[in-house]
């Protein structure tokens, strides 16, 4: 199947994204293990500024409301996400220092990769294009090699493999697929376009090939919290991991 044809049956698929409302980013609270976002990450300054130029430039040419663009403050790279929603809500009211041990459970899991990993190089990952997912539009991204992506496996286990975050309920996510969301989708009209739309993220993808590889540097993964999915923050005792 060509990319165009995989773009035209995953459109028939798209739903509107509860995480935003008319919008705006609705509450949506969770903790999760990610890259330093956007412009807080130097390294990658670059980078997330092509990203957000190649962002604009695809949002002003679909229909309006149809893409909720995620600002660059909030782009990111997720390694493992943690717990989220009325799962975390849950957790929170059923024990009143769930955020404290997770905490403590993080630097501990952090800890133990850095006794066996070899640290002291970035890890690259390379833009492949743009992925369409049921809710939201992102660029996928692969390893500069299987190194990266076997440091990347190494640590996802030492958090899921964690028995204190097993037993605050953390839950192994077993499927990964590196990217970084660039929009969720919002009103989609009733007569949309799907074919016309396919084939301008076709076009659009056509940038990636036709220009030099853009590339993610990760110097540093850092635990988050977020209150949606615009706001990624850290206090001074969440833990970091330099790699």
């Amino acid at each position: 199947m060509t990319l165009l044809a995989t773009y035209e049956s995953q459109l028939q698929n798209i739903q509107k994204s509860p995480k935003f409302i008319e919008g705006e980013p609705a509450i949506f609270e969770g903790y999760s293990i990610i890259t330093p976002p956007g412009l807080e990450d130097p390294d990658n300054t670059d980078f997330y500024q092509n990203l957000e130029a190649f962002q604009k430039q695809l949002v002003n040419q679909v229909e309006p409301g149809l893409i909720v663009p995620t600002p660059i403050e909030s782009y990111h790279f997720t390694v493992a996400d943690l717990i989220w929603d009325g799962a975390y809500k849950d957790a929170a009211q059923n024990n009143p220092n769930f955020d404290q041990q997770l905490k403590a459970c993080i630097q501990e899991s952090f800890e133990k990769y850095q006794e066996s990993a070899v640290t002291g190089g970035s890890l690259q990952w390379q833009i492949l294009g743009l992925l369409i997912y049921p809710r939201s539009l992102v660029v996928g991204l692969a390893p500069k090699d299987e190194s990266v992506y076997e440091q990347i496996a190494e640590l996802r286990r030492s958090i899921y493999q964690n028995s204190g975050l097993m037993g605050l309920g953390i839950e192994q996510q077993y499927y990964f697929t590196a990217h970084i969301t660039l929009g969720y989708f919002g009103e989609i009209p009733e007569n949309l376009d799907r074919d016309n739309l396919a084939n301008l993220l076709s076009k659009f993808n056509d940038q990636w090939l036709e220009n030099d590889p853009q590339i993610l540097s990760i110097k540093q993964v850092q635990l988050r919290k977020f209150t949606n999915m615009t706001r990624f923050e850290r206090e001074s005792d969440y833990p970091i991991l330099e790699l």
